[in-house]
């Protein structure tokens, strides 16, 4: 009975050695700690030194345009922030339009100003059954030269809801004259080509920074974007990429970041020209040469801004 008493006690002071560090290591719980968290964070996050500025000699008109297209965020809320290391690391290498706002809330009408250069008088998110859009759009104008690329879609040109996809925030979906082509062009998100002169990329509702922290929109763009930084085509100065915000957090003033990065922006480059999204849509049209819509018609182009050629 001894020997047995004294291998208990044994037992429960190994047992209380390893508990001991077992908490000091953090073991068992369901997040690292600050310091394990902020090491793997400065891990993971991929530089953007190099990302914009990289291209010696005359700025190059671009050839293809890649806007991504984020949701719900003020400016302040990522720009600075510590929850945005990579968008943060692109603001620093890139550009930054720092008076960039938004035109509505909720989210539709932002998609549709952006993409036929007015709100078509809408003030709601429903689907494109409630939104039959039958005007041109920079969809209509490009004809065979755009692709929307929607990341959780199950099937092309998806028309509701479905999961993480969002159809408000795919607005090739709601005009009529392009449902042949949508079809074909607006397709679900794969790789990270931008092939076309007009691409479009929507996230999912939780890498779009909707429905999820901002943190995780910043990881996956981190994961995502210098895909598409490595390609020839962007590269060679060929391709400009905006990333911009629908709306703000649901402020009043609507103030909402947008990065500009093109091999010919300047590093570090800001402008405090009052942007919007009909600005963003002036300037596209410019590059790719159709005619302004709507609203975008008097509208500054961003093009001198950024070194857009």
């Amino acid at each position: 009975m001894r020997h047995a008493g004294v291998r208990g006690r044994a037992g429960l002071v190994v047992l209380a050695a390893v508990l001991a560090a077992c908490v000091l290591a953090g073991c068992g719980s369901s997040t690292p700690s600050t310091a394990g968290s902020a090491a793997l964070t400065a891990q993971r996050v991929p530089s953007a030194r190099g990302a914009c500025g990289a291209r010696a000699g005359r700025p190059v008109r671009p050839r293809h345009v890649v806007w991504i297209v984020m949701e719900n965020q003020a400016y302040s809320s990522v720009i600075g922030s510590h929850s945005a290391p990579y968008l943060n690391g692109l603001a620093a290498a890139c550009g930054v339009a720092t008076n960039f706002t938004a035109e509505a809330h909720p989210s539709l009408p932002n998609y549709l100003a952006m993409t036929s250069g007015s709100t078509q008088g809408v003030t709601d998110d429903n689907g494109p059954g409630s939104h039959r859009i039958g005007g041109p759009s920079i969809f209509s104008q490009l004809g065979t030269r755009w692709q929307a690329l929607d990341e959780s879609m199950p099937r092309a040109c998806t028309l509701a809801d479905s999961g993480r996809y969002a159809v408000r925030h795919n607005p090739a979906t709601y005009y009529t004259g392009i449902r042949g082509p949508c079809r074909s062009q607006d397709v679900p998100l794969r790789g990270a080509q931008a092939t076309a002169a007009f691409t479009f990329v929507t996230p999912n509702l939780c890498h779009d920074m909707h429905s999820c922290p901002i943190q995780d929109g910043d990881s996956w763009l981190a994961s995502w974007l210098p895909r598409l930084l490595a390609t020839s085509g962007y590269r060679s100065g060929s391709t400009v990429v905006f990333i911009t915000w629908d709306e703000d957090d649901g402020a009043a003033r609507q103030h909402i970041p947008t990065l500009v990065i093109s091999p010919d922006t300047r590093p570090g480059t800001r402008s405090a020209t009052a942007f919007d999204h009909y600005a963003l849509l002036a300037t596209t049209e410019d590059l790719l040469g159709v005619p302004r819509l709507g609203a975008a018609a008097q509208a500054t182009s961003m093009s001198a801004a950024f070194g857009l050629g």
